[in-house]
């Protein structure tokens, strides 16, 4: 771990050349993602694209289910290779990322979901150049779909066998791979970041007596808003002055149905506004008072709770996995237990009892950003990961003899499932 964080120096160097003016051809790293919607982990990657470049990195973006990042990330049309699998099983996709990364002169592959772990080990076995996997949250426990989980985590496992380092955004995620029996030297813990924001002026909002609250997500089951819905219920029946901003797109339309019906069914539909999706969540962010985030599982550090901090907002989250690494209760917010109605009832009272206190939360909020959580952190340490990488694997790789791909690589077809 230290001698991968001790080469920043030299990513550092060549970013000066940069600035200086000088115009250098920077090793190229392929990220391999999904791209069909804009959520937490693809902020990461959208910020990674940015920063990238300032550590001595080119960052490109193959979408292998083209949709919202490229609409959304704001990179450089240049950063974005659509390669769309045709179907689920299709691995020729494997053959055309090979041969563009050989005529784009990559030098290192990075994936971020099981899917993309699969196409990167087979184009490695392919062309020798070595990879690198960020977890953003645990396979086995990344949606309420067993089975689906189950084929995941199988298609992650043999996908790591030749993996050169595993990138987990958390703590807890690191522990959790660990556990699983990786060792320890190949598992590097990465915190998540998002940019510096101007904080809000929370002590404009000193004499109010409206509260508005927001739940910002891709609105799927694990995360937890129906325990939010009754939740809240029980809060309005205390303070009619609470209102609830629900902001994000809904995981397929059945499960938004429901969750509406759910609302009207409880009685609290006049308290409750649907805003839908965003492309600017800072400012949606700005307009809140407290961001509510009742994950039930599977978050492994909630990108939208950093960017709540990032502008001074104070956090209502639940104990799952990486967030209380980033909200510490009672300092820039409270934590209440995951799937317990009560429990997050209650801590969302206590939370809008006090505007004083409410103004300390945000004043904390804003400083443990800034202490701990910046994106350009996030883009040095990463980048520190690949300045280890490449030289040591490509110098193994130039001695060795090219192996064909193991019997193990072509039964990752057989597995390849939604992820």
């Amino acid at each position: 771990m230290v001698e991968v964080l001790d080469r920043f120096s030299s990513s550092s160097t060549r970013s000066e050349r940069e600035r200086g003016g000088k115009r250098l051809h920077l090793p190229r790293v392929l990220h391999l993602i999904n791209g069909e919607v804009f959520s937490g982990a693809e902020r990461v990657q959208q910020l990674l694209g940015k920063r990238l470049a300032e550590f001595g990195y080119d960052p490109i973006f193959a979408c292998l289910k083209p949709g919202r990042f490229a609409e959304c990330c704001e990179l450089r049309p240049e950063q974005i290779w659509s390669e769309p699998m045709r179907h689920r099983h299709d691995l020729g996709v494997v053959t055309r990322l090979a041969q563009r990364s050989r005529d784009a002169q990559v030098r290192m592959l990075h994936a971020h979901t099981p899917r993309t772990a699969m196409i990167a080990s087979l184009i490695t076995r392919r062309t020798g150049i070595p990879w690198v996997y960020h977890v953003h949250s645990p396979a086995v426990r990344d949606s309420t779909r067993v089975i689906q989980n189950w084929i995941n985590d199988c298609v992650e496992r043999l996908s790591l066998l030749n993996v050169h380092r595993m990138i987990t955004v958390s703590k807890s995620l690191r522990h959790e791979m660990l556990r699983r029996g990786w060792p320890r030297k190949r598992v590097v813990s990465i915190a998540n970041g998002v940019a510096e924001q101007e904080p809000i002026f929370a002590i404009d909002r000193i004499e109010r007596t409206e509260w508005n609250l927001g739940m910002v997500a891709l609105i799927r089951p694990r995360k937890g808003i129906e325990i939010l819905l009754e939740s809240f219920r029980e809060v309005c029946r205390r303070k009619p002055n609470v209102r609830l901003d629900v902001i994000g797109g809904f995981e397929s339309p059945e499960y938004e149905s429901k969750v509406r019906s759910l609302t009207q069914n409880i009685g609290i539909d006049h308290a409750v506004r649907w805003r839908g999706f965003t492309r600017d969540v800072t400012s949606a962010l700005r307009e809140l008072d407290v961001l509510v985030l009742p994950s039930l599982f599977g978050e492994g550090m909630p990108m939208v709770v950093l960017e709540a901090l990032a502008v001074g907002l104070p956090v209502v989250a639940t104990r799952v996995e990486g967030t209380p690494e980033v909200v510490r209760d009672g300092r820039e917010g409270y934590l209440a237990e995951p799937a317990d109605v009560t429990s997050l009832a209650a801590t969302i009272e206590k939370t809008v009892e006090d505007r004083h206190a409410w103004c300390r939360m945000s004043q904390q909020a804003w400083a443990r950003h800034r202490e701990a959580f910046s994106d350009t952190r996030m883009a040095q340490r990463v980048a520190g990961i690949y300045d280890s990488a490449i030289p040591r694997v490509e110098a193994r790789v130039a001695e060795a003899p090219r192996t064909k791909v193991a019997p193990h690589a072509k039964r990752l077809g057989r597995f390849l499932v939604e992820a």
